[in-house]
């Protein structure tokens, strides 16, 4: 099966994005195409880029980077979900995209976002052009979660609409027609890459 990696892009406290997360995790499982991996930002808690080298040469000195590198190669497709911050992307999502290069290309990736009226739709369009610049595929089906607090229950839990369930089943359906069509140039980057190690 192929691995998803769906990425909390938040790490302040009592954010909303891990009963998020939770919830679009379950829908990921249920989906059924994907091993599913939780990726969760505080928990993998990168320092601000500390790599003197440029991430497209890979040649990384900090075991973290090493570590974040192989976890984000191992995987096939991504989801982030992400909050809208002052209309962009979080820092602490940029931060860790910026640690890596190759190990992100040709790769499929959605968005679920949330926020207030807007529901995270200005972050996810920020954050798509920095996925493209990468050689990832945007998805265009979102999950995007408008004032978000009111699908949050008493004790904590998401829960959504039948609109935000059905948006998630169709850009995981979507996610996994991409992960198929872009199966080969992962594996041609990824053989070309090992041929430069020798």
């Amino acid at each position: 099966m192929p691995h998803l990696g769906i990425i909390i892009g938040s790490t302040r406290p009592g954010r909303a994005g891990l009963p998020v997360g939770r919830w679009f995790h379950r829908k990921a499982l249920e989906h059924g195409h994907f091993d599913v991996r939780w990726i969760d930002l505080a928990e993998i808690n990168l320092p601000f880029l500390d790599e003197p080298h440029h991430p497209r040469l890979r040649r990384y000195v900090h075991q973290h980077t090493k570590d974040w590198s192989a976890l984000i190669d191992a995987m096939d497709a991504f989801v982030f979900v992400m909050p809208e911050y002052n209309h962009g992307i979080s820092a602490v999502l940029k931060n860790a995209i910026d640690f890596l290069h190759q190990e992100w290309q040709y790769k499929p990736v959605g968005f679920v976002s949330y926020g207030g009226v807007s529901a995270g739709t200005r972050a996810a369009a920020a954050a798509k052009q920095v996925v493209t610049n990468l050689k990832m595929m945007p998805m265009a089906e979102t999950v995007a979660i408008p004032y978000v607090q009111q699908f949050l229950d008493d004790e904590g839990n998401f829960r959504p609409s039948d609109v935000l369930e059905q948006a998630a089943v169709a850009m995981l359906d979507e996610l996994a027609r991409w992960e198929e069509a872009l199966r080969p140039l992962r594996e041609a980057a990824r053989q070309a890459w090992l041929e430069r190690q020798g």
